[in-house]
């Protein structure tokens, strides 16, 4: 043999000997370097056989200098596996990359780690499938490749792996195994596939995997019921997770032989049959989910007797009746959610008795009574207590304040009263306040101020009175604060300016005054801002939004001034604002600026001037747009995607754009009172959804198009008081869902349609709210003016309402506004034109008529005889034409009537009485009929002049008369000659006397 085979065989057996260097070491590097070099591996450097086994972070050599163990574990590598060449791994025992950024497949190459018992490749990135490589494995005994993204089915092979313990895929997209292959896995102790999407009934293979203690399956969609023979199948379970999949059927009584069981979940399944008695038997369970099943029942007093029970979930589970005083035994009891079912009583005392209790919850039920004091006082470990949504009742115990660890705190949507305890300022961990919706009287404590943890403090719909104490301004953690619906009071204290992380601030709905501190929102990030129905006066803040981050803003109904802020123009998050009815002045072609997500805009009643910006017909997302009664003018709008639009009462003038596309979305458009021009707006045309339009006090012109039929959903149509022409369309008729017709004061001819009566909408009265079922009287409706000193506890916790129409009507003679009752106002006002003929009779048809005014025509004829028919008609108005005849006896039949209005006509005749008519007492009403006799006119009816009610009254006084002496004669004709002539007496009787006896015999 030469001397360099010797050498070269020497060589060879060092290197066999020890292997890392340059072989793994290279490997090593050659793998670092397609992660980046990440800095964690930094120590990666020197590649000799000791730095590696020793300096190396994460590696770790056996006593021959191999590597036999990488844990990478955490450290955040980013890249991929194929990389690394596992060939030269022949010693390595354990991979730990748990943790990273790992992505890409897993490669089959990882099986050649021959020696591998722990592979851990949990918590990446890792998509594909799994390679069936790795059930060549046959020395791994730990297999976790959990939360990852990867797919297909579970290899077959995996069930062959001789020594495998814990057996972890949970968290993939991974899919039924082939289970004609799949085989058992005896020696699996941990078995988890969570997560993923197994589907049809318990997997068999399982079942026949009988060392298991540890299963979750919880999170697949795996069918059927629970297998009664699980218990006898995997005896030693102590951990069993089933929950979210579609189990049914009954909680099987064998569950009762896994007397080892600690931890039962069960949950979100579709199980039922109620809460089983017999898990009061299990007596080592700790953990004990059930919640989000269809379960019934009352929960079991004998679950009492569970004394090692930590946890208990029944929540969303159909649960009613009480609650057992027996849970008050459970004293390890640390967590206790009962929330969302129909659970009636109260509160027991003897929950005292869960001395351990840190979360509990109970919302969503129908809980009556006071909440016990003595919870308070006996869970000094209390953190979460969450009893809103019941109808509890009752003051709120000052005990609380003894629960000095308690960081959530929910009583909301409840009845209780009395005033906010000052107890609460010893809440020192206290994150989440919310006492809303109740009925808490008094003043905000000014205990608040101890609460400097405190991020979310909710008092709004209560009775709270009072200022906003200073003290609020210590309260430094502090994001969202909601006092709005109160009686709060005073001004707004500057030291809110000191709360630097406020975000969201709702004081809606109170009666403060004065002006915003100036330097609200320096330095903030406020995203949500109300202070909407106050009685704030002054400017708005200049930094309100120096934050840039204010997404919806109302400031409405309030008293503000000046001009807008100039941050609104940077403020690029911007989705809702509404500013209507103050005092603000400006231009508003300077105050905003671009709002690529603004949705609502409402400047209305306020005293901004200018030209819209050329960027409003940008905005590609507003909705809802309505700048109604300033001085605004310039036509900038993207009709692409506007639903709601008011710009009323402005100087615009022009025609009305028409470039559009079709099926725009518009469902309500008023352009009254402002200069437009033209003819009606081919636009129109286009709306298909369309329900309002309000074209009123303009100058448009020309004739009502007959393609006003192709606008179905119209159900409010103003055009009076413009230029139009022409003969009133019949296409009217086609509009079903019509209810406010307007045309009035403007120069429309010829008749009125009959075809009119055929207004479907018209014909039944729609349901008035809040009228109950037992009530059978017509309540008549009330404007905006009227409405608005209601209770105000009837408005939503929050001010981004849906839009609701607001429509200015002439009712009863004068200029209502009509917002959320508009939908219930039903009539037609055709006034003011050149109409004539007479008023047809069909209009009787349209029963749901509130009103109905025909006046300053040359309307001839009678009113029609069946008038009594509107009996919800509260105002009608015939008044200024030719109408003559009498006054149909029917009008008295007008319940509801409270405006009436004949005057200046050529009725004649005595003017009917009875019912609403006896109320209306104003003689003008009826004034200028020259032939018009009897109340209220001073004018009595002379016999020559009688109406037909006179006439049908002597009729009847007739028939009386008549029927009295038919009878007087009669009785005389016969009786008379009885009492004066004895041989007509004798006859008489004798007859009588006959007949008699003829009946005797033959009853005999």
């Amino acid at each position: 043999m030469s001397s360099r085979t010797v050498l070269l065989l020497l060589a060879t057996g060092t290197a066999a000997t020890n292997p890392t260097a340059p072989s793994q070491s290279d490997a090593l590097l050659t793998w670092k370097t397609s992660l980046g070099d990440p800095p964690a591996l930094s120590t990666w450097t020197n590649a000799t056989a000791a730095s590696t086994c020793t300096t190396w972070r994460g590696v770790a050599c056996d006593a021959g200098g191999s590597v036999a163990s990488l844990r990478l574990r955490g450290l955040g590598l980013t890249g991929g596996l194929g990389v690394l060449d596992a060939a030269a791994f022949p010693s390595l025992t354990s991979l730990d990359l748990n943790g990273s950024n790992l992505f890409g497949p897993i490669p089959a190459s990882l099986s050649r780690l021959r020696a591998l018992a722990t592979l851990d490749l949990g918590s990446n990135g890792l998509n594909g499938s799994i390679p069936p490589q790795l059930g060549d494995l046959s020395g791994l005994v730990e297999l976790r490749l959990y939360n990852n993204n990867l797919a297909g089915a579970i290899p077959h092979q995996l069930s062959k792996l001789p020594r495998i313990v814990h057996f972890d895929l949970g968290s993939n997209y991974l899919t039924n195994p082939d289970y004609a292959k799949f085989e058992p896995m005896p020696t699996v102790a941990f078995l988890s596939l969570y997560l993923n999407y197994l589907t049809g009934s318990f997997p068999e293979f399982v079942l026949r995997s009988g060392n298991v203690t540890y299963l979750d399956l919880s999170q697949n969609d795996i069918s059927g019921s629970i297998p009664d023979a699980l218990p006898e199948r995997l005896p030693n379970q102590r951990w069993l997770n089933l929950s979210f999949n579609a189990l049914s059927c009954r909680i099987p009584a064998s569950l009762t032989k896994l007397t080892r069981l600690q931890d039962l979940h069960v949950g979100t399944n579709n199980l039922t049959g109620g809460v089983p008695e017999f898990l009061g038997s299990m007596s080592q369970l700790r953990l004990l989910e059930l919640g989000g099943n269809q379960l019934g029942g009352p929960l079991p007093p004998v679950l009492g007797r569970l004394k090692m029970l930590q946890r208990l979930d029944v929540k969303s589970a159909g649960l009613v009746f009480t609650l057992p005083l027996e849970l008050g035994s459970l004293s390890n009891l640390a967590f206790f959610d009962l929330t969302d079912n129909h659970l009636t009583g109260s509160l027991p005392a003897s929950f005292a008795g869960m001395r351990r209790m840190r979360e509990f919850g109970i919302a969503s039920n129908n809980l009556t009574g006071e909440i016990p004091a003595a919870l308070f006082t006996s869970w000094p470990e209390l953190i979460s207590f969450q009893v809103h949504s019941n109808s509890l009742s009752g003051q709120i115990p000052p005990e609380l304040g003894k629960a000095t660890k308690l960081r959530i705190l929910y009583l909301f949507s409840n009845n209780l009263t009395g005033s906010i305890p000052p107890e609460f300022g010893e809440l020192a961990d206290l994150s989440e306040l919310d006492l809303s919706v109740n009925s808490v009287t008094g003043p905000i404590t000014r205990s608040f101020g101890n609460l400097k943890q405190l991020i979310r403090l909710a008092l709004f719909f209560n009775g709270l009175t009072g200022d906003i104490p200073p003290e609020i301004g210590n309260m430094t953690a502090l994001q969202i604060l909601d006092l709005n619906t109160n009686n709060l009071e005073g001004e707004l204290p500057s030291t809110i300016s000191s709360l630097k992380n406020l975000q969201y601030l709702a004081l809606f709905d109170n009666n403060l005054s004065g002006t915003i501190p100036p330097d609200l929102g320096a330095g903030l990030a406020l995203t949500d801002v109300s202070f909407a129905n106050n009685n704030f006066s002054g400017e708005l803040p200049q930094s309100l939004c120096d934050g840039f981050a204010l997404q919806n803003f109302t400031a409405y109904h309030n008293n503000f001034s000046g001009t807008l802020p100039p941050c609104l123009r940077n403020c690029t998050e911007l989705y809702r604002l509404r500013l209507d009815q103050n005092n603000f002045t400006g231009d508003i072609s300077d105050a905003f600026g671009a709002h690529p997500s603004l949705d609502y805009l409402d400047v209305s009643g306020n005293q901004l001037t200018g030209r819209l910006p050329l960027d409003w017909s940008q905005y590609s997302h507003l909705t809802s747009l309505f700048i109604k009664g300033n001085q605004i003018s310039g036509c900038r709008w993207n009709l692409q995607v506007l639903e709601f639009m008011d710009v009323s009462s402005n100087i615009f003038s022009g025609e009305f754009p028409a470039s559009a596309s079709d099926n725009l979305p518009l469902q309500s458009l008023h352009l009254g009172k402002n200069n437009f021009v033209g003819v009606f707006p081919p636009i129109i045309q286009k709306c298909m959804r369309l329900r309002t339009l309000d074209l009123g006090d303009n100058y448009f012109f020309g004739d009502i198009p007959s393609w006003i039929r192709t606008s179905p959903l119209i159900r409010v149509l103003i055009l009076r008081s413009n230029n139009f022409t022409g003969i009133v369309p019949s296409e009217l008729s086609l509009l079903y869902d019509l209810h406010l017709l307007d045309i009035a004061n403007n120069n429309f001819i010829g008749s009125i349609p009959r075809s009119l009566g055929n207004l479907s909408s018209m014909k039944q009265p729609e349901k008035v709210p809040m009228v109950e079922p037992s009530q059978k009287q017509n309540i008549p409706l009330q404007p905006e003016s009227v409405k608005k000193n209601r209770d105000r506890r009837a408005n939503t916790p929050n001010p981004i309402d849906q839009y609701r129409d607001r429509v200015s009507i002439y009712w009863k003679g004068s200029e209502q506004v009509f917002q959320g009752t508009i939908e219930f106002v039903t009539g037609i006002d055709l006034s003011s034109n050149s109409l004539s003929d007479g008023i047809p009779e069909e209009i009787v048809y349209l029963q749901g008529l509130r009103f109905l005014n025909l006046s300053r025509n040359n309307l001839s004829g009678s009113i029609p005889e069946g008038i009594g028919r509107l009996n919800l008609l509260e105002s009608l108005d015939f008044s200024w034409n030719e109408l003559s005849g009498a006054i149909p006896r029917s009008i008295s039949n007008l319940s509801c009537l409270s405006t009436l209005n004949l005057s200046n006509n050529q009725l004649s005749g005595e003017i009917p009485t009875g019912s609403q008519l006896q109320a209306l007492v104003d003689p003008s009403i009826y004034g200028n009929n020259l032939e018009l006799c009897g109340s209220p006119l001073s004018i009595p009816c002379p016999d020559g002049h009688k109406s037909e009610m006179t006439d049908d009254r002597k009729e009847v006084t007739w028939l009386c008369h008549s029927v009295t002496l038919g009878f007087i004669f009669g009785f005389w004709l016969w009786f008379g000659p009885l009492l004066f002539l004895e041989s007509w007496r004798f006859l008489v009787f004798q007859l009588s006397d006959c007949l008699g006896k003829k009946a005797m015999r033959k009853m005999l």
